[in-house]
This record gives C-alpha cells, structure tokens and sequence, in this order.
C-alpha cells in the first residue's frame, strides 16, 4: 500500500503496464525485426530470416581443404602453414584424424553443434518469451 501511495502515477498501478505487455515490448524491441547500425554492423536481422545478398547460413555447403578452408564445416583447419608462414593461404588440407560428427556428443542441451543455421533459425525466430522449453531448442525439436 505504501508504494501505491508513493507512487499514485505509475503506469503499473495505472494497469497501463502489465507482465503481458512488458514481454511483448522486450520481444518487439529486443528480438524481433531488422536492426540498423550499431556495433560496426550496418544492419541485421534478428530474426534470422537472411536475404538473398546474406542468406541463412547451410553448413553442409561449406568448402573445405587446405588455403585457409576449414578441416570441416564445423571446425577450422588445424593444419600449420608451415615453417615461417603465419599465412592461412599456406595451409595444407588437414589429413589428421577428425572426431566423428555422428558419435561425438559433446556437453550441454539442444541439438547439438552440427545442425546447421538454415534447419533450425526460422524456428528459433518464432519462439517468444515464456515459450522457452529446458532441454530443447523449440517445441518439437529433439534437443
């Protein structure tokens, strides 16, 4: 009753507030939609929709081999350039011993480090607060 008193005009007692409208706010403000500068970007979008010009990353279409490739679409390439040579370019393709992506179950939830961004962004962008589930990415998926 003391703070209804002392502050008689806030828009929470004024019921202009609500847990409802505040999470819709964060979410409009916060998660969705295009960002316009900022921290040396130009633009981004948050809901992981891409473009045409920067479309949703595929990972599987990731090349990979020796000049700076990455070993896999999921790790860099651990090969060493060379004696001398701090140049990525001078890199050899990596012919060393890969843990296999179907067995190698690392710590933690969700589904896993090798899904790529284009299976799983549109989903992530349509999950709002309170929707969150422990243990999974979004409703339906299996981690």
């Amino acid at each position: 009753m003391n703070l209804r008193s002392s502050f008689s005009s806030s828009p929470i007692h004024a019921g202009d507030i609500t847990d409802e409208e505040r999470k819709n706010k964060y979410h409009n403000l916060a998660l969705n939609g295009e960002v316009h500068g900022g921290n040396g970007l130009n633009s981004f979008n948050r809901d992981y929709t891409g473009t045409s010009q920067t479309p949703v990353p595929n990972l599987l279409d990731v090349k990979t081999g020796g000049g700076g490739l990455p070993s896999t679409p999921y790790t860099p390439n651990l090969a060493s350039p060379g004696p001398g040579s701090l140049n990525a370019a001078d890199q050899p393709e990596f012919n060393g011993e890969l843990p296999d992506p179907e067995t190698n179950v690392e710590f933690g939830t969700g589904l896993g480090g090798l899904v790529s961004p284009d299976i799983t962004s549109q989903r992530l962008s349509e999950t709002k607060i309170g929707e969150y589930i422990s243990g999974r990415s979004y409703l339906g998926s299996s981690g």
